[in-house]
């Protein structure tokens, strides 16, 4: 699938049809270069583009809104990585076909998604909820309060 004729100018998704093409040339050669994005890498920029998200900023929280149609609680996954970035991950399955019955036409998506967020540094990781609510996932992040400004330290002048 060329993810170039999707009748939107995307930049984002582009590139990533070039990184595909770049990884399927080199794979069909046998040759592993060190600059060519690993499997891992491509799968995860996929997921990634097809993962649409919305981020509003409160004045004492974070809120990041994804759209999950479908998914059960057990299959998503909301974790902190390197202390400030926030991933959202998880795999849509193919519903178990029943005896006698063949997909006409089938465009849902199925698969892995993933996001990241390199949160601000005000973020309070260990106060983190995720609540999902009619194929709808929240994940709130609260913010840390600001840091008193410093008083001035006084100190004593002894007389020698």
């Amino acid at each position: 699938m060329d993810l170039r004729n999707l009748g939107r100018d995307n930049t984002l998704l582009s590139t990533l049809q070039d990184m595909l093409d770049f990884a399927d040339d080199h794979d069909s050669d046998n040759n592993k270069s060190v600059s060519a994005p690993t499997r891992t890498y491509v799968r995860d920029a996929r997921a990634m583009a097809a993962t649409p998200a919305d981020v509003k900023e409160y004045p004492n929280y974070y809120v990041f809104v994804i759209d999950m149609p479908g998914l059960k609680s057990g299959d998503i996954k909301v974790q902190i990585e390197e202390d400030n970035v926030l991933l959202i991950s998880g795999e849509r399955k193919r519903e178990e076909e029943k005896e006698g019955a063949k997909f006409v036409r089938m465009e849902r998506r199925i698969g892995k998604f993933m996001r990241k967020f390199v949160l601000p540094e005000n973020a309070n990781t260990d106060k983190i909820t995720a609540v999902c609510q009619d194929g709808v996932l929240t994940v709130t992040v609260e913010k840390l309060p600001p840091p008193e400004p410093k008083k001035p330290k006084t100190v004593e002048v002894k007389i020698a």
